[in-house]
């Protein structure tokens, strides 16, 4: 298969790139502008690539009565804060894009000229919201938590893609919706299994604790990771506690550079590294 790259605000993702990192930084910031600002600043100083947001209106995102209306609510950044965290990002070389969770938000982002969207995996089923994204004609980067084969298939339709494989820029990342996920159940054969279906980039988004399995799924042929992050682990909330902190955001990037310069290139060829022993080599007819 022909693997294709996408293009995101000026960052080519794809096989021949280095990974490209995401601090998603969700609902973390607990509503509060000026911790979401902070978390944006720390992201960029561990060498992130980018920063995710999530954009909603609650009541459109889930029922008054769920047991996670509250935490939502107070964790819902208005367009104005968001817009401010957008521009933020821009003003200081840092991508931001974000998860919308409702027309109303794409409609937000796109006013803002959001360089890609994500689709949650909970949402790789919400055909309407799908159409929705894919008439932006932005990159889209979707995880595919609790998707089976047809459902991947039915939502790359939805998102604009044709039979033969054209129509739309889309990255898959594998993930596991376990928050937190063990590291026995991450998984990541799913990797280049996602790859035999989808010729564009497929990467990973991590509910593990630690950075170890995202650096496996590197090895394992990721091109994208997406790793929750927070300022610190022990705050309340959702996801704080599988979430990366600035210093073990910072060590998983240097991990991660590591490893892509110890899986080097996939070219077959005599290397310089080889040259002394080259005389050596024993030809025959």
């Amino acid at each position: 298969m022909n693997r294709k790259s996408i293009n995101i605000d000026g960052y080519e993702i794809g096989e021949k790139n280095q990974t490209y990192i995401v601090a998603e930084i969700g609902i973390n910031h607990g509503g509060d502008l000026d911790k979401a600002i902070k978390l944006i600043d720390e992201a960029k100083s561990a060498g992130a690539n980018a920063v995710k947001m999530q954009s909603y209106l609650t009541e459109k995102r889930v029922a008054v009565d769920s047991p996670i209306f509250k935490i939502l609510k107070d964790s819902e950044l208005s367009f104005d804060q968001q817009e401010k965290c957008i521009k933020h990002g821009k003003n200081n070389g840092i991508t931001i894009f974000s998860t919308p969770f409702d027309d109303e938000s794409v409609d937000f982002l796109e006013s803002v000229n959001c360089p890609a969207y994500k689709i949650a995996s909970f949402d790789t089923v919400n055909h309407s919201l799908l159409r929705k994204v894919a008439s932006t004609k932005k990159p889209v980067i979707m995880s595919t938590g609790m998707t089976n084969v047809k459902e991947l298939g039915d939502a790359w339709k939805s998102l604009g893609g044709k039979d033969d494989g054209s129509g739309c820029e889309l990255a898959l990342l594998h993930c596991i919706s376990s928050y937190p996920t063990p590291s026995k159940e991450a998984n990541l054969s799913l990797i280049n299994l996602l790859k035999t279906y989808h010729s564009g980039p497929v990467g990973y988004s991590d509910h593990t604790i630690g950075v170890e399995i995202p650096v496996m799924a590197v090895a394992s042929g990721a091109k994208i990771i997406e790793k929750h992050f927070t300022l610190n682990t022990q705050d309340e909330g959702p996801d704080h506690a599988l979430s990366a902190d600035p210093s073990t955001l910072t060590e998983m990037v240097k991990n991660i550079r590591r490893m892509e310069t110890i899986l080097g290139k996939p070219e077959m060829r005599l290397r310089e590294i080889e040259q002394q022993i080259k005389p050596y080599r024993r030809h025959t007819d």
